[in-house]
């Protein structure tokens, strides 16, 4: 017999399987327009003006966009946005550099289905006149600085930094689209047009559609005035409109708000942090690059002695036959042809036996080095300032981290001695020192608080060596005659079993055999049961709800947890027990970074905040404050939460950022 179609069921289908087509027609069948009275908006909400919303169909042929090319236009439009409760904001630029952007034209929503756009700087053969730019900004300008005027936007980083660089600090920003995204569904997409299209079915104009791409990409002031004024009144339009939908949500779960409030919060403090920047010695880099160099020369001829041959050290091809065929060399693996591999793994295995892999890591190693920081990082700064003004992705990593680009301040390689001299090329301004602060084991006194095991408590709180302390556990001896290499083995299990490390990751780790690793954990879980019960829980909990929470509420999603695929799940399984504790770990230095801000502006001084990396916060500080920061931050990072273990943060300084630990 023929039923029903069952839309819900095929709608997950197609979503999982990316068949967006179909989603969309599915959709379009199944939309019923709905409003929203007044009376269903939640205190506080959008403050719309009549609190209307309509469904997609309906909603996409009464759009409403208007193109502003006169005063009286404008008059009105600033009437408006004077008016409203809340405006949605969105600019168009001439680069996606947020520190070189200048503005082209910008757009405001007030009401779905309606919005503006005052064109600025388009030049093309027979534009139409446009209102000055310098005389609009001007005008905007006391709206744009009132922090009584609520505002949105997408990325609200992005155009607070454009209008910075106009001479405007945009005050009143009180929601993105793109961190409620992030707050409430870590796991999918946050742009603009995915967010519509999931939460309102609704399409939009491509960028690219618009300006074209690759060498043939126009800038956005050559595309014509009235697609531009489509584009961008589209941006602030669907902004206000996936609001709507988002907003509500978060609203309704008082934990999931303090994590978005927190997320808005680090929004103003990343924003002021990146426009400080931090001063680049380019004289340091040029003769740690040269140095580099000399060495990845030796080391090439080194490894052609071994070879017997020269050979392009990048060139698989060639290192498989130097390995396999000339030196008959044992193979790890094979790659997916069932050729013997000679990637990164089958290269660490072998350096432990033979010379010639080593060589090879040791020449990529000081290779990434060189190509990526010492030659690059003096490029990067900026000419007017001097100084990188590195960009902080907030909404990328699933943990909460951030994550930094242009350049990546996360990834430079502090566990060789090379990696950490990239360091000393971040300098302080005459004058002033650099101080770094960071937490002590944060993520071993999570794991004490949430797994709320007795021995780990008492570590913390006795004050002793953590590390120290395992050992003596596990190896059953007194704390004070646990050895060098015992504490080193304890210290591995710590990290490794948080990061859900099993016993062939810790026997490869510790160069020990599985039995012994195998041996060493079950010790470790029979003297510390809360964190084997903590991880046996957290595993069932994920399983049942499909994600997991940190201490203050932000939620990890884990779409691989029920997987029938076995290395999968057991990713999602790892990242289960790991992601509670990076995840909490990242909000507490988000608490940090958010507090200190406050208390430096309160204090009224020159100390600047001037990067984040992982659990440290790095400053530029004037000699004169360097005692009150020494003794104040770290105080105001140990107090920003309440947890089970005592949290201690330490601070060091010097003339530069390695000088400072």
């Amino acid at each position: 017999a023929i039923r029903e179609q069952d839309s819900d069921a095929l709608k997950a289908f197609y979503e999982q399987y990316g068949f967006k087509s179909l989603v969309k027609t599915l959709e379009a069948h199944a939309v019923q327009p709905e409003r929203l009275e007044e009376a269903d908006i939640p205190e506080g909400g959008t403050g719309l003006l009549d609190g209307f919303e309509v469904a997609a169909a309906e909603r996409a042929s009464n759009l409403v966009y208007e193109t502003v090319l006169t005063w009286a236009q404008f008059d009105a439009w600033l009437e408006r946005i004077e008016a409203a409760e809340l405006t949605a904001l969105d600019t168009e630029t001439t680069s996606l550099d947020e520190m070189r952007a200048e503005i082209v034209g910008i757009s405001f929503s007030v009401k779905p289905a309606e919005a503006a756009y005052i064109p600025l700087t388009h030049d093309y053969p027979g534009a139409p006149e446009q209102l000055p730019r310098e005389e609009v900004l001007a005008r905007l300008k006391p709206w744009l600085e009132n922090p009584g005027r609520r505002k949105l936007g997408q990325h609200i980083k992005y155009d607070r930094h454009v209008f910075a660089n106009h001479g405007i600090e945009v005050q009143g920003y009180v929601h993105d689209t793109m961190l409620q995204s992030y707050v409430l569904e870590v796991h999918k997409p946050h742009g603009l047009a995915s967010l519509a299209e999931r939460h309102r079915g609704r399409t939009g104009i491509d960028y690219e559609d618009l300006c074209g791409k690759g060498a043939h990409q126009i800038p956005f002031s050559q595309v014509a005035i009235e697609k531009a004024a489509e584009y961008s009144c589209e941006d602030s339009d669907q902004t206000l409109d996936v609001h709507l939908a988002l907003w509500p949500k978060l609203q309704a779960d008082e934990r999931l708000r303090f994590v978005y409030e927190l997320e808005i919060a680090s929004s103003e403090t990343l924003y002021r942090m990146e426009r400080n920047g931090v001063l680049i010695d380019a004289a340091t880099l040029s003769a740690q690059s040269h140095e580099l160099g000399q060495r990845i020369m030796a080391l090439e001829q080194e490894a052609y002695a071994i070879a017997g041959q020269p050979f392009n050290l990048g060139s698989p091809k060639q290192i498989g036959e130097i390995f396999f065929e000339k030196l008959g060399l044992p193979v790890v693996k094979k790659t997916a042809k069932g050729a013997p591999s000679t990637d990164e793994e089958v290269l660490e295995k072998l350096a432990e036996d033979y010379p010639l892999p080593a060589k090879i890591l040791q020449h990529r190693g000081l290779s990434k080095l060189k190509g990526t920081y010492t030659d690059k990082l003096a490029q990067m700064a900026l000419p007017r300032t001097g100084r990188v003004h590195t960009h902080y992705a907030q909404a990328v990593a699933v943990t909460g981290r951030l994550s930094s680009n242009d350049p990546n301040l996360q990834n430079i390689p502090v566990r060789t001695a090379e990696g950490r001299r990239i360091r000393e090329a971040f300098i302080a301004a005459p004058g002033h020192v650099i101080a770094s602060a960071d937490y002590s084991q944060i993520e071993l006194r999570i794991m004490a608080h949430i797994s709320e095991d007795e021995a780990l408590l008492a570590a913390f709180h006795d004050g002793m060596d953590v590390h120290r302390a395992t050992a003596a556990e596990v190896f059953g001896v007194a704390p004070d005659q646990v050895s060098s290499e015992q504490r080193r083995y304890a210290k591995v299990i710590n990290f490794g079993l948080i990061y859900g490390m099993s016993s062939y990751g810790l026997a490869r780790n510790l160069g020990i055999d599985n039995t012994a690793a195998k041996t060493y954990i079950e010790r470790y879980f029979a003297r510390f049961a809360g964190v084997k019960h903590y991880m046996d829980e957290t595993r069932a909990s994920a399983k049942e709800r499909g994600y997991v929470e940190t201490v203050f509420g932000r939620r990890l999603y884990l779409p691989e947890i029920n997987s029938p695929n076995g290395p999968r799940r057991g990713a999602a399984e790892r990242a289960a027990i790991n992601a509670p504790m990076q995840g909490t770990a990242a909000d507490l230095i988000k608490l940090s970074m958010n507090k200190v801000q406050s208390v430096l502006d309160a204090e009224g001084g020159a100390t600047k905040m001037i990067m984040q990396v992982h659990d440290e916060l790095v400053f530029e500080v004037p000699e004169a404050e360097v005692d009150w920061v020494r003794a104040e931050v770290p105080r105001i990072m140990a107090g920003v939460a309440e947890l089970k273990v005592p949290l201690v943060a330490e601070i060091g300084t010097g003339p530069n950022w390695e000088k400072a630990h």
